[in-house]
């Protein structure tokens, strides 16, 4: 499978509020189901293929997501292990910090509380908002109508083609203007809008269960508690009336 560097440099790094170099766009759901293992499987793959080349999550190990996502050994190994020789390793960057460094002027971040830091629908819009600027500073050709001057390039283009930024000025119903931006797809990619949509939720999803992968285990102990108390509050209820029936 390919595996594309994807640099987010800046643009992805925590920070305190979103304000510095980001647009007041409103942002879309990303609708992560941490119940869907399927999803959470996809998004490992275009997470490998696409992001791991530059970004790691290193408190994440391979055994421990294979576990969590279901995949058996060998599932793992074929189809997500390219950085990595061993099944207990984490998922850390195939690129050396001193080569990526001296390539992009900063290391790629890492990318394992991406969701927490930033929000998973702010991430999810972030990768649905490149277009095409061909301003000379742009280093690789691309913005983002999100977080405006974005080093990032866009790894995905491939799969959701090549988007251009339209603006048109329209009325703010007070007598003035104001200018409304919206993104036209230029060029198609291998996938439609909706494929290319499901794709990146799927990315999101993981990487929000990259951020904590104990809410997996905390939303099945949970079920079992919830369970437990409604049969309880059934034997408790019945109890209560049997004792004052007697009373009465």
């Amino acid at each position: 499978m390919r595996r594309i560097c994807s640099i987010w440099l800046m643009a992805l790094l925590p920070v305190t509020g979103f304000a510095s170099g980001v647009s007041n766009v409103p942002l879309m759901s990303a609708k992560v189901d941490l119940h869907n293992t399927a999803s959470l499987q996809r998004g490992a793959q275009l997470f490998v293929n696409y992001c791991l080349s530059c970004h790691g999550a290193k408190y994440m190990r391979y055994n421990r997501m294979a576990e969590d996502l279901r995949l058996t050994e060998t599932q793992l190994i074929e189809n997500l292990m390219f950085a990595s020789e061993k099944t207990g390793d984490t998922m850390t960057v195939a690129i050396r910090p001193a080569e990526a460094e001296k390539w992009f002027g900063k290391a790629p971040p890492d990318l394992s509380v991406i969701t927490r830091s930033r929000g998973p629908d702010w991430v999810y819009t972030f990768l649905l908002s490149f277009y095409e600027d061909s301003n000379p500073e742009r280093l690789f050709g691309v913005n983002n109508v999100v977080f405006e001057a974005t080093a990032m390039p866009a790894v995905l283009a491939g799969l959701q083609g090549v988007q251009v930024l339209v603006e048109e000025q329209v009325s703010d119903g007070h007598g003035g203007q104001v200018t409304h931006k919206t993104l036209e797809l230029k060029e198609p990619g291998s996938m439609n809008p909706a494929q290319y949509k499901r794709a990146v939720r799927d990315l999101v999803s993981f990487l929000t269960y990259v951020g904590e992968p104990a809410k997996l285990v905390r939303y099945e102990i949970g079920t079992w508690v919830l369970l437990f108390l409604v049969v309880l509050f059934v034997i408790t209820y019945g109890l209560k009336k049997e004792y004052w029936r007697d009373v009465h």
